[in-house]
């Protein structure tokens, strides 16, 4: 498949995506959230719906987060946009070259990902930020489509242990035999499986790491370098 076919391809799996009212749940959740809204927020035009992938089309690094933050994502339309763990994320993908400026705030910003794509194994945002196992299998087919369609793709960063447990789903999905018992997720730990993306393993960014140290800079920094490392190779 040609590259314009591709980026086309992915642009049908966006909407599709943007789409989707697949989980009743999460349908209500996400659309009550954009009506109620947060009062800083209030002035704000909220998204209000499902969250497709962002980045360089010819990425050769995927990163997986779990789902969209409530008054992140889906105000702003876009994954990791809009709070902290977004801005903890993207300033890490600027430092270590593969955004072209530290910030994201909302669609139009004029940021750019090189050789990064984004994307959330869930793509509304769950009440609690915790979706379940059927939410999330309904989900997943749009990041396995989107693995297809990335075709560059070598290494997939997972942020958290639930996006390590997805991308594991993703990769059996798509023909991977995964061993058993599953590999475990880590913080910087890697899983190499035949014909498949690499797995790198990061603590995920939420405030609850970042602030209490579980996650410093260094250490996602070091993620993102070993990603780019083992490309280059």
């Amino acid at each position: 498949m040609s590259s314009g076919r591709e980026e086309l391809e992915l642009e049908r799996l966006e909407r599709a995506i943007v789409d989707c009212r697949r989980c009743p749940r999460l349908v209500a959740w996400r659309e009550l959230v954009a009506r109620e809204k947060r009062a800083s927020f209030a002035h704000e035009d909220y998204w209000g719906r499902p969250i497709p992938g962002f980045g360089d089309p010819r990425a050769r690094v995927m990163v997986l987060g779990l789902a969209p933050a409530a008054h992140g994502g889906n105000r702003t339309g876009r994954v990791f946009t809009g709070d902290r763990s977004g801005d903890f994320l993207f300033a890490a993908l600027h430092r270590t070259g593969f955004a072209n400026q530290p910030l994201s705030r909302h669609a139009g910003d004029g940021l750019r990902l090189q050789d990064a794509w984004i994307a959330a194994a869930v793509r509304c945002a769950p009440p609690a930020n915790k979706p379940t196992p059927v939410e999330r299998d309904a989900c997943l087919p749009y990041a396995l489509r989107e693995l297809e369609l990335l075709a560059a793709v070598r290494v997939i960063v997972c942020l958290g242990a639930f996006a390590w447990d997805a991308a594991l789903r993703i990769l059996t999905g798509g023909g991977v035999t995964v061993p058993r018992p599953r590999p475990r997720f880590g913080h910087a730990a890697e899983l190499v499986l035949p014909d498949a993306p690499l797995l790198l393993g990061c603590f995920h960014p939420s405030q609850q790491n970042t602030f209490t140290g579980k996650l410093t800079e260094a250490m996602i920094d070091a993620v993102l370098l070993r990603a780019r490392e083992v490309c280059a190779g």
